[in-house]
């Protein structure tokens, strides 16, 4: 679906260009546009292979396991249904610290695999489990405490200051996981309410 409507915008664009007699911007957006996105993902493949590495070397050296045992209490309020030293809580730990640290790429891996975890704890197979559902929201919330991405997008298109979005980054992100946390929260009472 998501296909039919890119296609659909860029058609649309096209035409509206044509109609309004803007060829030359037509063609200069064709002809700069691909030399644009191959620099643009060879910053980001650096960018990436830098933050992956220290991630490796954050793992190995103990401090996504020592980051893990301070999360460790938070999630088992979170996650009250898994049960106590269960891999997913692992999982999830990774996932929430490699997004804290605007690693989306290394925390997709660990989500997914959260998920086949929360999937085998679940009694219904057909339907997502609490659990389940909170961790989608705090993953799609995702606190951010260096948006990686963003400043390196900042920085590829010439930004004079791309750190200077840290600030309201983290404070939307905090705002936007503290919404999350609660709405999940009031969501698992009135669900266990219900069901009683």
């Amino acid at each position: 679906m998501i296909n039919y409507l890119w296609g659909f915008m860029l058609l649309l664009g096209l035409i509206l260009g044509f109609l309004r007699g803007e060829t030359a911007a037509i063609n200069q957006v064709f002809i700069n546009s691909p030399k644009e996105a191959v620099t643009l993902c060879i910053t980001m493949l650096g960018l990436m292979a830098m933050w992956m590495g220290i991630m490796q070397i954050a793992t190995k050296a103990g401090i996504i396991s020592a980051l893990t045992k301070i999360l460790r209490p938070f999630l088992k309020y979170l996650f009250p249904d898994i049960p106590e030293g269960h891999i997913a809580n692992e999982y999830i730990s990774s996932n929430i610290i490699a997004n804290m640290l605007g690693l989306g790429w290394a925390a997709t891996p660990m989500g997914l695999k959260a998920m086949s975890e929360l999937q085998k704890l679940n009694p219904d197979k057909n339907i997502a489990s609490l659990d389940m559902c909170t961790f989608i929201i705090i993953n799609i919330s995702s606190l951010q405490l260096i948006p990686v991405n963003m400043m390196a997008y900042r920085s590829q298109y010439l930004s004079i200051n791309p750190a200077e979005i840290l600030f309201p980054s983290i404070l939307s992100t905090l705002f936007s996981t503290i919404v999350g946390i609660l709405f999940a929260m009031i969501a698992r009472e009135l669900f266990s309410r219900g069901g009683k």
